[in-house]
């Protein structure tokens, strides 16, 4: 009797195994089988960018292309500052700024005639008005560190470097919502520089030379714009150059706008989203 009860104890514990066995490799399988495409594009131009750009921020606003930067210590020729940029000569026009011995400057976003500009680790996010980039506040956000902004018209959506994107309330500042970005049910850290485009948030990913494009109800990542080629580019005029960073889209053309930090071109993408 008690070699039969040894007997099935054993057969059930196997068989309990080979379950939970053939459901870790099911999920596996079901996480290969989701295809998440290429998104294909072409080169359009590559316009100049000025090298001594530390580029946290890149976004069309009124027709006319903004982009802000940041200063590591490390490069004392950046600045923490924002303005427009020609496309002509890639030369940056000030229109604002911070002091780089207090602050970091990181994304902005223009929404309801005002200019949002992120500080990195300050916890801080400066406002400015959007005619005359005269300051007129700021607020403090709960995050550790702010690296991008973008909006829906409605919230400002913030990266912080990790999986997590933060949605915030432009009128009394509080957090409305946190969107897990994920692909094939893995985390997408190190969200950089955000672009909404069309309903889908186009981000960064720090270090890695390609753009992920998220489903805002979901978090998942919907397609990959593989950018390899344009940072082998971008290297092979300047071997100075940092990580690709920064995207805007311009509404007009329907073309996609990209850089780096340091990098010698801002590339204008004919991309099929």
């Amino acid at each position: 009797m008690k070699k039969i009860l040894v007997f099935i104890f054993v057969f059930i514990a196997l068989q309990s195994c080979n379950t939970s066995s053939d459901k870790k490799a099911d999920n596996r399988s079901n996480r290969r089988k989701t295809y998440i495409p290429n998104i294909e594009y072409n080169v359009v131009k590559a316009h100049p960018h000025d090298i001594t750009s530390f580029t946290e921020g890149l976004l069309f606003h009124e027709n006319k292309l903004y982009e802000s930067t940041g200063s590591p210590e490390n490069l004392p020729f950046t600045k923490s500052i924002f303005g427009v940029v020609d496309l002509n000569t890639g030369k940056l026009s000030e229109l604002g700024g911070l002091d780089k011995n207090k602050f970091f400057g990181e994304g902005i976003v223009f929404l309801n005639g005002k200019l949002y500009q992120l500080t990195y680790q300050a916890q801080s996010c400066f406002v400015y008005d959007a005619k005359s980039f005269e300051p007129i506040g700021k607020f403090r956000y709960e995050n550790k560190e702010g690296w991008g902004l973008t909006t829906d018209g409605e919230s400002l959506i913030m990266s912080d470097g990790t999986h997590v994107l933060t949605y915030i309330d432009p009128k009394g500042f509080q957090v409305t919502k946190k969107l897990k970005v994920t692909q094939n049910g893995y985390v997408v850290d190190y969200l950089n520089e955000l672009e909404f485009v069309k309903g889908y948030i186009y981000a960064n990913v720090w270090t890695r030379n390609y753009i992920v494009k998220i489903d805002t109800a979901s978090g998942h990542v919907t397609g990959i714009l593989d950018l390899e080629g344009l940072f082998r580019d971008a290297k092979s005029k300047n071997r100075y150059i940092d990580v690709m960073n920064g995207i805007a889209y311009d509404s007009v053309s329907g073309n996609l706008f990209v850089t780096g930090k340091m990098w010698p071109n801002i590339y204008e993408l004919d991309f099929y989203h």
